[in-house]
Parts: C-alpha cells; sequence; structure tokens
C-alpha cells in the first residue's frame, strides 16, 4: 500500500566549480542542501550536474541527493536521483528513491517525488511504499 508524503524544503546551491563554456553551452556542477518540514523532517546534501544552452528558456540537470531524517515518523535514509529538462519553459522532471538506497526504518523503500515551485516557496509531495 503507498503512502503519500507531503511539505516543503529549502534548498541551497553552491557551485563546485567554475561553469565550463562550449560552443554556447554551460556546464557547471554544484553541491545542494536541502532542509525538509512536513512528512519529511531533515536534511538532504547532493550534487548536480547543469547545462544551460543558448536557446532562451532551456536547459537540463541530473543530481543525486541523500535524504536523512524521519518520514512519517520512521527514521533513516534514502537517495533520490534527479533528471530534469527545460525547452522554451516547458519542464519535464523525474525524481525517484533509488533501489536499495533506504537504511533503518526506511529500508525498501520505493517512491516517486513530485516537487513544485510557488512563488518561491518549494514544495513536495512524495508517494512511497515501504515493506511490511
Amino acid at each position: 500500500m503507498s503512502a503519500l508524503a507531503k511539505g516543503s524544503f529549502t534548498v541551497e546551491l553552491k557551485p563546485q566549480s567554475k561553469p565550463v563554456a562550449l560552443d554556447g553551452v554551460s556546464l557547471g556542477r554544484m553541491t545542494l542542501v536541502k532542509q525538509f518540514t512536513g512528512d519529511i523532517v531533515g536534511t538532504s546534501s547532493g550534487q548536480m550536474l547543469t547545462a544551460l544552452t543558448p536557446a532562451k528558456g532551456s536547459a537540463g540537470y541530473v543530481a543525486m541527493e541523500r535524504v536523512s531524517g524521519t518520514l512519517g515518523g520512521k527514521r533513516g535514509s534514502f537517495v533520490l536521483q534527479h533528471s530534469g529538462t527545460m525547452n522554451e519553459g516547458q519542464q519535464t522532471l523525474s525524481i525517484s528513491v533509488v533501489p536499495g538506497s533506504g537504511t533503518g526504518s526506511l529500508t525498501g523503500i520505493e517512491g516517486v517525488l513530485k516537487l513544485e515551485v510557488v512563488e518561491g516557496n518549494h514544495n513536495y509531495e512524495l508517494e512511497y511504499t515501504l515493506p511490511e
């Protein structure tokens, strides 16, 4: 049976190095740190790779982040894998729990995370399952 976790988070991105420009495309690497509230209470840290293109509103990113804390009162950690693109402002985003990454009471977690940014506020919904 699946469960739904909702809440918000803050995110801090820090460039790890100066972006590399190749043929008008800027490739970057950043660290990310998040603070979660709501049904997830905890933090995450991760790595992000970005590609900014010369086409207005078009870019891509991939990221891996380890979330640690409590989810629905269960303590542990898990890893989220991100893949996102923007094509002339139209966003496609996929964020899923990496299979086998759960620890502690979150061992065996599977799921998909959706996020929405409204007026600068980051909100999440994690639909997940845990073994009985």
